[in-house]
């Protein structure tokens, strides 16, 4: 008998799913933006490097109610997840529509199985000083979030609709 793999918040989506492909119906039941895996280009390209954690960032959810949800149905014992709250809901100053230099939308390229990552890494290398590169998805899309601030940007999300999310990138 081989191990399953162990569900905790840095768990891949992918392994998750390859592990336990009945998750798939448990994560869109959670939340319906995970609806979006069954497009086999997201499945293939974003499912590979999104940790569950990152996930319920996208989803909106508590990562502890994922986490535990996830291991219950597949007979794993409750895990003590902790809450990072690194939510502002204040714009920070920085945010100002007249610094915006590039809007990329991204939802139709998502949706078209287009992961932005390369695109969005590449044209914020153009910003100067206080310039704003505002990103437009579905979600937050917080492992690409992650990259930009690995290369020293600084990033706002905030809710600008039901489906709609602004991100802001600028240098720190």
């Amino acid at each position: 008998m081989t191990t399953k793999l162990e569900v905790t918040p840095q768990t891949i989506v992918g392994d998750l799913l390859n592990a336990y492909p009945e998750l798939e119906d448990k994560l869109i039941e959670i939340a319906p933006v995970f609806s979006k895996l069954k497009n086999p280009i997201l499945r293939r390209t974003i499912a590979k490097v999104t940790t569950l954690k990152q996930a319920s960032v996208v989803a909106n959810i508590s990562v502890a109610v994922l986490i535990n949800t996830l291991r219950k149905a597949v007979n794993q014992d409750e895990l003590k997840v902790n809450e990072e709250n690194k939510k502002s809901e204040t714009v920070p100053n920085w945010i100002s529509k007249e610094k915006i230099k590039v809007e990329y939308d991204a939802c139709l390229d998502l949706e078209n199985g287009v992961h932005p990552a390369g695109k969005v890494t590449k044209e914020i290398l153009g910003l100067e000083n206080d310039e704003i590169y505002l990103l437009i998805t579905p979600f937050v899309p917080a492992p690409l979030i992650k990259i930009v601030e690995e290369k020293g940007f600084k990033t706002f999300s905030e809710k600008a609709g039901e489906t709609i999310v602004y991100n802001y990138i600028s240098k720190k």
